[in-house]
Parts: structure tokens; C-alpha cells; sequence
């Protein structure tokens, strides 16, 4: 398996965090791959086989060839079906609103095709990506694609920006009270620019910063135990780290490092 990540261009860095790429052999087995919410919206492109995407009742649909997946506000299992080949674009939290003229929150969970999107032009523009032969055309083809697409770069709020590089900063360890006294705006108005260009609320992108930034250091081994490692990330105790934990991965902090993080931890905002 071989997961490598590039930085876009100086134009596009305000919206887009980094792009990567996934390769894999096709396995004799499925093995089913936990994803996490990591607060960024994606764009992927399957040049392989396509991927299952299962559903809360156990069945699964199979994911678009090319689509944006919205916020993921809850974990999400998919399974390759062959060889893997993957081109992906991920987006800041506040990064993809300048693109489209759909709303944000209708795209939670789901896989959005971007014929749905971006309508006729984006079969050719996802065909193209999917046959090139390096990642510098694929990043150059999706660069010039977003830019003709980028109307008006003052949809990207200020407010929410602002927001989201002050949780990042803090790793999530702040309420949203605070949050929206630091930045001198009512809360109710907070809550509408989250809703509006992040497509999540203050609360649940706190939450998914707070966990992002434990699962690195469970990644890492930055802990003597699992005590240490909620105190560490301010969860009040351990039963509020557990709560907010299986909320996300849907599992207990115990199971998912006895899992290895596997995959999760690739797909994790790198």
C-alpha cells in the first residue's frame, strides 16, 4: 500500500489542504476500512476498482467513480472491490463552499457524484484525471478545473476561517460560547456560518478536532493510558471520552487501538 500526500498551489491553498493519493493491490479478502471524521470535505477520484460504501442496516451501495464526499459526521466503512487507485483533493473545513452552489449541510454522509455538482463539463474533467499517467497532471487538471470554478473567492467566510484556525490551534478544547466570545459574534450567528459554509456546528467540529488530535497521539504512543490520554485532550472523564470517541469511530478507545487504526488513520486529516 503506498499513501503519499502534495501541497497545492500558493492560488488554491486558502481552500485546499493537501492532495493524496492511495495504491493498492487487489486483496484476496475484503477488508473493510473504519474512516473517521476528520472535519474536511473530499474530492475522490477512483482511477482502480470502485469502493463499497456500507449503510447502518449492513447493506452498502457502491461509491461514485468521481464525487465529494460532505461532512462526515459519523464513522463510515468501505471496503475495496479490487486494485486501488486513488486521486483525492481535501478540502479545509470551510474549504469547498466556493466551489459549488449547493448547500453544504445536504452533503453530510453522502457521496456526491460531481456530474450532480458541476453538471455535463465534469465527465470529461473526471475521466481526464482518472487516465493521466503522473499525479502532477492530475493535481494540474484538478488545479485548473477549481480555478475557472472559483466565482468569488469572498464566499470563503472570514468569521468561519477564523474559527476553524482558533479549534485547530486549541485542538478542539474549546466551547463554543468561548469560541464566539473570542471572535466577538453572537453564538446564533456562529452556528449559521457553520451550518452555511462548513456544512458542520461549532460543537461537532470542536469535537472532531479534539478526537483527531487523540488519535495522533494514540498513533504515536504519546500516552502511558487511556486516563492520561482523555485528561490530556480535556474530556472531563473517562466516561466523556469514551461517549464522545464511540460517537465518531464507533468503537471504544480500547478496540480501536487494539485495531492498529488500520486504514483510519490514512484517511485521518493529514
Amino acid at each position: 500500500m503506498d499513501y503519499q500526500t502534495y501541497l497545492p498551489q500558493e492560488d488554491l491553498a486558502a481552500f485546499i489542504k493537501c492532495y493524496w493519493t492511495l495504491s493498492a493491490p487487489a486483496s484476496s479478502t475484503e477488508e473493510r476500512q473504519r474512516i473517521v471524521p476528520d472535519g474536511c470535505m473530499e474530492m475522490i477520484f477512483h482511477a482502480g476498482d470502485l469502493y463499497r460504501q456500507y449503510l447502518p442496516d449492513a447493506t452498502y451501495i457502491m461509491q461514485p467513480r468521481c464525487f465529494v464526499f460532505g461532512q462526515i459526521t459519523q464513522p463510515l466503512e468501505i471496503a475495496a472491490t479490487g486494485q486501488t487507485k486513488i486521486f483525492a483533493v481535501r478540502f479545509h473545513p470551510e474549504g469547498f463552499l466556493p466551489f459549488i452552489n449547493m448547500l453544504i449541510r445536504e452533503m453530510d454522509n453522502k457521496a456526491i457524484s460531481l456530474e450532480r455538482l458541476f453538471g455535463d463539463k465534469a465527465a470529461a474533467f473526471g475521466e481526464a484525471v482518472c487516465t493521466a499517467k503522473e499525479v502532477e497532471e492530475q493535481i494540474s487538471l484538478v488545479e485548473n478545473f477549481l480555478l475557472q470554478q472559483l466565482q468569488n473567492q469572498e464566499t470563503s467566510d472570514r468569521i468561519a476561517a477564523s474559527s476553524v484556525q482558533t479549534l485547530l490551534a486549541l485542538k478542539g478544547q474549546l466551547s463554543v460560547d468561548e469560541l464566539a466570545g473570542q471572535l466577538q459574534v453572537h453564538r446564533r450567528q456562529l452556528e449559521r456560518k457553520f451550518a452555511t459554509v462548513i456544512g458542520l456546528s461549532p460543537k461537532q467540529l470542536a469535537k472532531i478536532i479534539r478526537l483527531q488530535a487523540t488519535l495522533k497521539m494514540m498513533g504515536e504512543g504519546q500516552y502511558d493510558n487511556l486516563t492520561e490520554l482523555a485528561y490530556e485532550n480535556g474530556y472531563f472523564d473517562q466516561a466523556h471520552f469514551i461517549k464522545d470517541f464511540k460517537e465518531f469511530t464507533g468503537v471504544t478507545p480500547g478496540e480501536f487501538y487494539a485495531d492498529q487504526l488500520k486504514m483510519s488513520h490514512l484517511f485521518s486529516g493529514s
